[in-house]
């Protein structure tokens, strides 16, 4: 008889852009309440939740991390939880060696923005070493400055005060200056990817739009965090929005462009592997999955 599976096949998925190839890599998925949830009730919030086959209580998201060759060159979309979100998540490291890469292959590491399931994966905690030592660390230029400010840590709750300021000053040390880059408008970071700004969730909350030929990909980030509600309800913000109203601004943005112009996006919190379009359903949004390819 045939060993029993004990655990899940390593979750990284392969997507062709062009010539560029994208690599969904999974970092796990943390669980969470919906009490975080803002201009909608924990009723209807769970009731969204059920519909879609979630969980009976709370929410699941998905963590991803994504990574870019472009001709000879490796880039990676964000770093994961490290080992700061718990056990569900931190996987990223692990599954780059499944995606056949390693660490020191990647030269660019390019954030959405500074919060720990996005940035707590840079730095060897045990060590403070980096984990990508051979690579630039790119970001929008409001980011950092935002989490090392100590007026506003001091307005953070004590949560917010480790897991966001803290844990940024601690991951990002070992890269600053002589390896970092920052933008502060749209623009070319990495062969076939450009920058977009994209702010509200965080001050430097970036998309990266991915293009080769006539094809197009839009990581977009944060800008949702449980897709079965915030897509039909663009209006709903959550507790990590930085500021909430143009964090729900930067959503309705950003679906109107992807819907009007058709484009495949990926999210950090869409499920795994997170390939999907984006349909106008009443005065909200639908999203579509990707139908999985076997061939790239």
């Amino acid at each position: 008889m045939a060993n029993v599976p004990t655990e899940q096949i390593p979750g990284v998925y392969h997507r062709k852009i062009g010539d560029i190839v994208v690599t969904a890599v999974s970092d796990g998925f943390l669980d969470g309440a919906l009490s975080v949830l803002h201009n909608i009730t924990e009723q209807k919030s769970q009731e969204l939740i059920s519909a879609n086959f979630g969980p009976d209580k709370g929410r699941r998201t998905s963590v991803n991390t994504f990574l870019i060759r472009s001709g000879n060159r490796c880039a990676i979309v964000d770093t994961g939880s490290g080992t700061y979100m718990g056990g569900t998540a931190g996987w990223q490291l692990k599954l780059l060696e499944v995606a056949g890469v390693k660490p020191s292959d990647i030269d660019t590491i390019l954030l959405t923005h500074m919060h720990p399931d996005h940035s707590a994966g840079l730095s060897d905690r045990n060590t403070w070493k980096p984990f990508y030592e051979n690579a630039e660390l790119v970001c929008h230029e409001n980011e950092l400055p935002h989490w090392e400010d100590d007026a506003a840590m001091a307005k953070g709750t004590d949560r917010e005060k480790l897991m966001y300021f803290q844990c940024t000053r601690e991951q990002v040390a070992p890269y600053k200056k002589e390896r970092m880059r920052t933008f502060n408008k749209e623009a070319e970071v990495f062969p076939g990817v450009v920058a977009m700004p994209a702010n509200g969730h965080t001050p430097g909350h970036t998309i990266y739009q991915v293009q080769s030929g006539n094809q197009q990909l839009l990581i977009w980030g944060d800008t949702v965090h449980v897709p079965e509600i915030q897509a039909l309800h663009p209006e709903v913000c959550i507790d990590f929005d930085t500021d909430k109203n143009k964090a729900a601004a930067s959503r309705r943005r950003v679906f109107d462009m992807v819907e009007s112009d058709k484009l495949l996006v990926a999210g950090m919190h869409l499920h795994f592997p997170a390939f999907s379009h984006l349909v106008k359903d009443g005065s909200g949004y639908r999203i579509v999955p990707e139908t999985w390819k076997f061939q790239m």
